[in-house]
């Protein structure tokens, strides 16, 4: 009877040491996923935070980024021209500009990239060198992508031919833009070649912006004549829905609506 109460106990015993074992098996189980799951988090949030620093300075340096956060899965590319369209001579560093050996290569680089789906063009500029706007505007009219451009303070001189360059384009109500002739800096010689330079500058600039919106060539030169809107220049100056009006620019919008549209776009090619 002894030998078998005490076979009893011996089992209990087994069992019960068996049950703190699977117990404490199981709880350094669960301290390791915890443990993995914590630094997988730290590595994600790392990522994110290492992703949110490269999309700011890359802001900061070139003006642009690439949407991809949105519902629809688009990867739109975000282009701001802003300030003083750069030339082939660097302005001061007081200055706001837009380099075009940043701008063209970017442009190149979408075009052959399958993961652009759409590039929106943000303007602000005041205008500037005439080759190098017209190269941008060239560029961009010549993409495959969908493109749409937003004039938000202004897009002067040679930013119509910008703004003018994609598939669709906007203007904020209180947005401007200034049509005047062609200007040249520096030393010019007084001979019938330089006026006749000049025209074929201004050609080569109605010729694109008429061919990429509803204005006419008679009606943009008569804009770029007027003599009685500016004060001490010879031009027009359009506000809002007037460029709208003189079928320079597809609609009055903002982001919004540039955005809303280029997603469309996107859809039906």
């Amino acid at each position: 009877m002894e030998s078998a109460l005490q076979a009893v106990q011996m089992k209990r015993q087994k069992q019960g040491g068996g049950r703190r074992e699977s117990v404490m098996g199981n709880q350094k189980t669960k301290s390791t996923k915890n443990g993995e799951a914590g630094e997988t988090k730290e590595k994600d949030t790392g990522k994110k935070a290492d992703a949110e620093k490269q999309r700011d300075e890359r802001i900061e340096k070139t003006g642009q980024v690439t949407l991809d956060k949105n519902d629809r899965k688009h990867k739109i590319h975000l282009i701001t021209i802003i300030g003083e369209v750069e030339g082939h001579d660097n302005l001061n560093g007081t200055s706001k500009t837009t380099k075009y050996e940043h701008v063209l290569p970017e442009l190149a680089a979408i075009e052959d990239s399958s993961d652009v789906d759409g590039v929106l063009i943000l303007l602000n500029t005041m205008g500037g060198d005439v080759e190098a706007g017209l190269a941008i505007a060239e560029m961009i009219a010549s993409l495959s992508k969908p493109t749409v451009s937003l004039v938000l303070g202004g897009s002067h001189s040679i930013g119509v031919p910008i703004a003018t360059s994609t598939d669709y384009s906007y203007i904020v109500p209180t947005g401007t833009m200034v049509i005047h002739p062609v200007r040249m800096n520096g030393m010019v010689i007084g001979v019938p070649q330089t006026f006749d330079y000049f025209k074929q500058i201004q050609n080569r600039i109605t010729g694109f912006v008429c061919s990429h919106c509803g204005i006419s060539k008679s009606r943009l030169e008569e804009l770029m004549m007027e003599t009685g809107v500016l004060t001490k220049d010879v031009g027009t100056i359009l506000v809002g829905q007037e460029a709208v009006n003189e079928g320079i620019i597809n609609d009055v919008g903002g982001i919004r609506e540039a955005l809303e549209h280029l997603h469309e776009m996107i859809g039906d090619n």
